[in-house]
């Protein structure tokens, strides 16, 4: 029998400059080491952090931004069991509201960029990402998703949508 594995909990925080071009952190630290990917962090378990709180105290860390927790939309929520057999993670994407006019300056964790979101698939970033979570983002912009993703031993994934709405067609 297989040790029980820990959840890590984090944000994902997706924003935009006036022109719609996503921001995102070429990462100079594991997780995701020279990937690029969204800016974010893991929740403050111990004091019983939000993600809410949690995504303004990223930005507030990452960006440089004086977020606060009323700034971020809830997209989606996504978990994976058994990352890389070492941990499940519970991932809260969101959107920050205000769109940004410059580049953050460049941080421990990694340098930034814009890119147009027809892009980012093509860039060097985590398999899942390209795989699942980017298709979803892009297919949800006006809208919310859940989804979840077994990790299996040998490398595949087994993903499944459970959740989706668009707000658009909300009236």
């Amino acid at each position: 029998m297989k040790p029980a594995l820990k959840f890590k909990i984090s944000t994902l925080i997706y924003c935009f400059n006036a022109s719609g071009e996503i921001l995102l952190l070429q990462r100079t630290r594991p997780p995701n080491q020279g990937l690029w990917s969204p800016p974010g962090g893991k929740l403050d378990q111990k004091t019983g952090e939000s993600p809410h709180t949690c995504a303004a105290r990223e930005t507030r860390e990452e960006l440089g931004i004086k977020a606060i927790p009323s700034d971020f939309n809830l997209k989606g929520i996504v978990s994976e069991t058994g990352h890389e057999g070492e941990h499940h993670w519970m991932m809260f994407l969101f959107e920050y509201g205000p769109r940004l006019s410059a580049l953050p300056p460049e941080h421990p964790e990694g340098s930034f960029r814009f890119f147009p979101m027809k892009d980012v698939a093509n860039l060097n970033i985590p398999e899942t990402d390209k795989i699942f979570i980017w298709p979803l983002v892009k297919k949800h912009k006006h809208g919310f998703f859940v989804a979840e993703c077994d990790c299996h031993e040998d490398g595949t994934f087994a993903w499944r949508e459970l959740e989706s709405f668009d707000c658009q067609q909300i009236s």
